[in-house]
């Protein structure tokens, strides 16, 4: 009897655990992405080249019903090899879905595509990745505003790769509306980040961020000739170069409190310095035979600030004369 009792407390123990170790989940099954498409809210893409193809293979991965259009109709196959619906005109692909996302060459191509249509946007969430200005997202805006569509605008800030990284940025500005509607569906692209409902923010972060990053990755491979010209490798230069680069990051947290601020204390190291230290880069660089129009340029820059009074401040100073007509003052915002 306590032999009977002891092995009906333990099969019963068993049943709880194996109970446990096999419940349904958040209180239900696990599914593939596939499996809950009738949960995940429909998605068009418009335009089906290299990063229109990347946004469509990633919605449809993430279990998003995902119909596309694009002129040349053959862009579309291997997408529907995987599961997307292809709209044979522009009206079928909007009639579609309530999310609409736009991704073509430029703008002319948008307007070729949806001003024939734009009766159909009435009471549609526009989302347009297509790159340009500022000033070309706001006449959008505008535009969609006018067929009674909601407009968000975006920026994409990845390669290929990256799309459906959560660790990659997509910039929006416009209607918040419309990213906290779609939220899902825009998540799975990567990483949204709003910045203001004023529609021309994206298209003005995106040519500032990759300012940066041409003006950085021009400055590593210079710093990349110059010590190759020694016979060491990129591979071994690169790791070094990314450890001084987080230092830099702290520099620009620093001065961006002081270009806010418009004082610009030489604290660490002044515009003076910093041209006296820029010659020994060049000197080095031109004994290598290496071009040296960057950091040529990088100096007269230095020395267009100094002139206009900045000498005794930080390199932060220097936004004073990339400011037109700023930084003419002597001593403007100095120490």
């Amino acid at each position: 009897m306590a032999v009977t009792a002891v092995t009906s407390a333990a099969l019963s123990v068993l049943r709880a655990l194996a109970y446990v170790i096999n419940r349904p989940r958040c209180g239900r099954r696990q599914r593939s992405w596939r499996d809950m498409d009738t949960e995940r809210s429909a998605v068009t893409v418009i335009g089906l080249g290299q990063m229109g193809s990347a946004l469509a293979a990633t919605l449809v991965e993430r279990g998003h019903p995902t119909t596309v259009w694009n002129r040349s109709a053959e862009k579309a196959q291997p997408l529907v090899d995987r599961g997307a619906v292809q709209a044979a005109t522009p009206e079928e692909a909007l009639a579609a879905s309530s999310l609409i996302i736009v991704c073509v060459l430029d703008y002319d191509a948008l307007h070729a595509t949806l001003d024939p249509v734009a009766g159909s946007l009435a009471g549609k969430s526009l989302v347009n990745l297509t790159s340009g200005s500022p000033e070309q997202a706001q006449e959008v805006a505008a535009w969609a505003r006018s067929h009674s569509a909601d407009y968000l605008d975006g920026a994409i800030m990845t390669t290929l790769p990256g799309v459906g990284s959560p660790e990659m940025m997509f910039l929006y500005s416009g209607s918040r509306t419309v990213l906290d509607t779609h939220r899902p569906a825009l998540e799975a692209l990567g990483d949204p980040l709003h910045l203001g409902a004023e529609p021309g923010l994206a298209s003005l972060y995106d040519a500032a961020l990759l300012g940066l990053m041409w003006a950085t990755m021009t400055g590593w491979l210079h710093g990349t000739a110059l010590v190759g010209a020694e016979k060491i490798e990129a591979t071994s230069f690169t790791p070094v170069a990314i450890r001084w680069l987080s230092a830099v990051t702290g520099f620009l947290t620093t001065y961006a409190a002081q270009v806010d601020a418009g004082h610009y204390p030489g604290d660490d190291a002044t515009v003076d310095v910093q041209i006296a230290t820029i010659d020994h880069l060049i000197h080095a660089a031109a004994a290598r035979g290496l071009d040296n129009a960057l950091p040529e340029l990088l100096k007269v820059t230095m020395e267009r600030t100094r002139d206009a009074g900045h000498g005794s401040s930080s390199y932060a100073s220097v936004i004073e004369v990339l400011r037109k007509g700023e930084g003419e003052g002597e001593g403007a915002g100095g120490a």
